[in-house]
């Protein structure tokens, strides 16, 4: 019989353990990620307006939007939490005049510079760069990492006598001037032309060193990306398609000095569970539109997604942590296959699908990076997909992702079994277990003196050495001990699945 893990009895109350507060530091650093982790505004764009139609949400992408105190303004006040982690990346169209919207037959597409018409106070007379300069200096003032914006694959068309090479490296070199250090490159007449995305990113090497291009559309393009987007899904069967487009990246390579990472864009803990970037889309303005309907790109059914937060913070914060990494061709994918539906009911995607309809997409039940496979003692049907990755500095994390079945998000609990080759390095749990066994690949001389571990949403580690068993080559922990400190912080009201950082002190 399926188990639908209550939210209620989990996050919010009062910690039901019996550890206590450790005068130690946060296991997080203070020191915010470097990782290239952002929050895009396409979604709530779209919220704003109601999705009335792509022009008008293409309008609103501007100055007053992004800083105003109206209803539906201040982006920039979103995720204060996590605002020095991540970029504050423009979508679709801030470098267009504020009266030209449209998509097709627009001249200014691929023009990447900050229209003064959208953002009146940023003006210049010293030239573009300088008004991204000053906007960047005023999103990193409020707390950001700085900017970034959707770059359309094209050049301008009002620069007919223009070189491609020329064009790009002109943008390219303000960008670096003024900062402006992410590029969400999307479609346009060059979204799947090989030699054009190479071109770019060689451009930015030479001339913008800081300047993350992410590309998309073409698996292989990861080998020469510094951040590579698994693109869209619609929210109510995002985790399988989204896992799935992971593993078809892993075989490739980096190349060339290139970084190499996946960005799998909203999903949080697929991403520390597969050493990923993360794209953030939801946004902080809940329940219905403006207008009073649904919100189909974030539909209150399901995993509920704007009632999910904090778990964009503990996935943000263990980038702290632990960094995303290049693709190395170093993974393991379980033969075995799950399969998610969604029985489409009206207003719950952007994709259009018939009332009643049942989604269905599959992807692989465990993956992992850089170790082996973990072992997951459930069988029933609706056990989750169980994700791990060694990351570059020795940390593990775990994610144990739940199902969308029929038209329910399903958390049931794992036992889980992972082989580490140290206790030393910070280990992450995402996701909700009966327990989690660690399984040193040799027996450590060390014994175990203490084990500390903190919910990546606080800043409390709490000791939980007398809450697990502890054996010569491994230890367990039970998983109401993982989802007692994995809430500690949550926000009230927040549904998010749990998430932590363990750390195991040796002597």
């Amino acid at each position: 019989m399926i188990k639908k893990y209550l939210f209620t009895l989990a996050c919010c109350i009062p910690l039901l353990c019996t550890a206590q507060k450790q005068p130690i530091e946060s296991l997080v650093p203070s020191t915010p990620s470097k990782a290239p982790d952002y929050f895009c505004t396409w979604n709530i764009q779209g919220y704003a307006t109601g999705y009335n139609g792509s022009e008008k949400f293409r309008a609103i992408m501007n100055e007053e939007s992004m800083f105003g105190k109206g209803e539906w303004q201040n982006w920039t006040g979103m995720y204060k939490k996590i605002q020095p982690d991540l970029y504050f990346v423009m979508d679709d169209l801030w470098d267009i005049p504020t009266e030209i919207n449209r998509k097709n037959n627009n001249p200014y597409l691929g023009r990447v510079e900050l229209d003064e018409g959208r953002f009146p106070s940023f003006m210049s007379t010293k030239g573009s760069a300088d008004r991204l300069k000053k906007l960047n200096e005023a999103v990193k003032a409020i707390g950001w990492k700085g900017i970034g914006g959707w770059i359309c694959a094209q050049k301008s068309e009002n620069f007919p006598n223009v070189s491609e090479e020329e064009y790009w490296t002109d943008r390219i070199k303000a960008a670096h001037e003024a900062g402006f250090d992410y590029w969400k490159v999307d479609w346009g007449h060059n979204s799947r032309n090989d030699q054009w995305r190479q071109m770019l990113t060689e451009i930015g090497k030479k001339y913008a060193p800081n300047l993350w291009i992410e590309h998309a559309m073409k698996n292989e393009y990861i080998e020469f990306s510094d951040a590579f987007r698994t693109y869209d899904v619609e929210n109510i069967i995002a985790i399988p398609i989204t896992i799935q487009r992971i593993v078809n990246l892993l075989p490739y390579k980096a190349k060339n000095n290139a970084k190499g990472i996946i960005n799998c864009e909203d999903e949080a803990y697929i991403a520390v569970g597969l050493g990923c970037a993360i794209g953030v889309m939801r946004h902080e303005f809940a329940g219905n539109l403006p207008d009073g309907r649904q919100d189909h790109s974030f539909p209150p059914v399901g995993r509920n997604l704007k009632k999910r937060l904090d778990e964009v913070v503990r996935a943000v914060r263990w980038h702290r942590i632990a960094e995303p990494f290049a693709v190395d061709g170093d993974f393991q994918v379980s033969k075995e296959e799950l399969e998610d539906t969604w029985r489409y009911q009206a207003e719950e995607s952007w994709v259009k699908h018939k009332e009643g309809e049942l989604l269905k997409n599959s992807a692989p039940a465990i993956v992992s990076r850089r170790m082996p496979l973990p072992i997951l003692a459930n069988k029933e049907e609706a056990r989750p997909y169980i994700l791990a990755s060694r990351y570059t500095n020795g940390a593990v994390a775990i994610a144990a992702i739940g199902r969308t079945l029929e038209h329910e998000y399903i958390s049931n609990p794992a036992s889980v079994t992972a082989t580490l080759n140290n206790w030393e390095k910070p280990i992450g749990l995402f996701g909700y277990f009966k327990d989690v066994t660690l399984v040193l690949s040799e027996a450590s001389k060390n014994k175990i003196k203490k084990i500390y571990a903190q919910d990546l949403a606080g800043d409390t580690p709490v000791d939980i050495t007398r809450k697990v068993k502890i054996y010569k080559d491994r230890i367990i922990i039970p998983g109401k001990t993982i989802t007692e400190v994995g809430l500690m912080s949550c926000t009230e009201g927040d549904i998010s699945d749990p998430g932590l950082v363990m750390k195991i002190i040796t002597r």
